[in-house]
């Protein structure tokens, strides 16, 4: 394909393509940690006393973290159905909100199956403590699983993720697995609603197996499997602005990939210092039966080495994901808004969604003049298809700010009755969302992904 402006077109697959809403997920989230309150009030005799009650909510508890653990693995297996109807972002916040409720009820089950033995015994904290770590079985283990558990929420902190490396926070989570595999041993060993309840002790292996299974193929052998059917390469590298670039990657049978514009891939280059780390990349031209285009903005050491990666080079593709598509549309008249690189599933969008004249905006923002990418092919797309395109140049809050004052709604006075998609830094997209909805576009219509990790 080249970089000339082409007539709208859709995705070229004719496979159906199945998701799963946002309110589907949440509510099978929720009715199974009714389903874990039903397990444990099954399986409870009458309390009787404050060392019960405490200790009946360090079962609670226990259950429950249990219960996130599956939830959390399940958001992050990247089924596609579930990344189609939910996105990538919601579902890596969904994710991230699931951690750090593991930790805490985690911690709180430790601490309230402590103090309601120390009760029941009549004897302190420390003693209560120590008699546990040494004589019930897999309690040590699960000490250590809580304390990987807490290393890994802190490192995911937002203050702390900022500092870090996008390879060392990544390669830190598989952490996770050691203290998942440490903790399962503990609940059927000492766990009161699984000791003596075989359909339960079924049931919740079941469950891990499926989540595990499904984790095994999506994120390891799908890949794979993905490249030996498309055989994909990397055809060239172009230059598109300073620090800007576009990796052309052919590859056969791609249609029967059920691409959507706007959607990204998660990427692993198979030649040396780049094979054992995949990054995810949005394509930035609609799709054709041999060739897909990303482009990358040189941030850190793997970006900025892809810009010397060799025709030819093989490559691993995980996806297509994210749902930052046009299926997300509910009016005739749309409104782009990038943020610097965030350009890029926002310009095959560009290119792709119908429209009639007027109906489609476009406002890209960057910080200097020369970050702009696509400018001559965002041009020609907007000739073309008789639309608007304005490029927006300054930092945040200066005059070419499109969230400051009114300058929004002078570029777009229709703005309430479209669908707005945004892309760009998180920063962008909050001051995005803040102005829509003072300008009183639904939050309906409002559709986000951001870039960061």
């Amino acid at each position: 394909m080249t970089t000339n402006a082409i007539p709208a077109r859709r995705a070229t697959s004719g496979v159906s393509l199945i998701r799963v809403r946002p309110g589907a997920v949440l509510t099978a989230i929720y009715l199974g940690g009714l389903a874990v309150l039903a397990l444990w009030w099954h399986d409870t005799p009458p309390i009787h006393g404050w060392g019960e009650w405490l200790t009946n909510a360090g079962r609670i508890t226990g259950l429950l973290a249990g219960y996130v653990v599956i939830v959390v693995l399940a958001l992050m297996a990247r089924v596609p159905a579930v990344e189609r109807g939910v996105g990538a972002d919601r579902l890596a916040r969904w994710h991230a909100m699931g951690g750090r409720y593991l930790v805490g009820v985690a911690a709180a089950h430790t601490a309230l199956i402590i103090w309601g033995y120390a009760v029941s015994a009549h004897e302190g904290l420390i003693r209560q403590t120590s008699d546990l770590l040494l004589h019930y079985p897999d309690v040590l283990m699960a000490t250590v699983a809580l304390g990987l558990f807490v290393g890994i929420g802190i490192v995911s902190a937002r203050a702390l993720r900022r500092r870090l490396a996008y390879e060392t926070w990544y390669y830190l989570h598989f952490y996770t697995y050691l203290a998942i595999a440490l903790s399962f041993s503990h609940e059927f060993a000492t766990g009161a609603d699984f000791m003596s309840n075989l359909p339960a002790r079924v049931l919740w292996a079941g469950l891990y197996i499926v989540v595990g299974a499904m984790l095994v193929w999506y994120r390891f052998l799908t890949p794979f499997r993905l490249a030996l059917r498309h055989r994909f390469r990397v055809v060239r590298v172009v230059d598109e602005a300073p620090g800007i670039f576009s990796l052309h990657i052919g590859g056969r049978r791609l249609d029967e990939l059920a691409i959507e514009p706007g959607q990204f891939f998660r990427w692993r280059f198979l030649c040396a210092g780049q094979w054992w780390q995949s990054h995810p990349y949005s394509l930035s031209a609609p799709p054709t039966r041999s060739l897909l285009r990303i482009t990358v903005k040189a941030l850190g050491d793997h970006s900025t080495a892809l810009r010397r990666i060799p025709p030819g080079t093989r490559v691993l593709a995980e996806g297509p994901y994210g749902a930052l598509t046009a299926a997300r549309r509910t009016s005739p008249r749309v409104l782009l808004i990038a943020g610097g690189i965030g350009i890029t599933p926002l310009r095959a969008l560009f290119e792709t969604l119908p429209g009639r004249r007027g109906d489609l905006t476009l406002i890209y923002r960057a910080n200097h003049e020369q970050e702009f990418a696509f400018r001559a092919e965002l041009d020609q797309i907007a000739r073309y298809r008789k639309a608007a395109v304005h490029y927006l140049v300054g930092p945040p809050g200066g005059p070419g700010d499109p969230f400051v004052g009114t300058r929004l709604r002078s570029l777009v006075p229709d703005v309430r009755r479209r669908d707005v998609f945004v892309c760009g830094p998180p920063p962008m997209i909050t001051a995005a969302v803040t102005a829509l909805r003072r300008l009183g576009v639904p939050r309906r219509r409002i559709h986000t992904e951001a870039f960061e990790f």
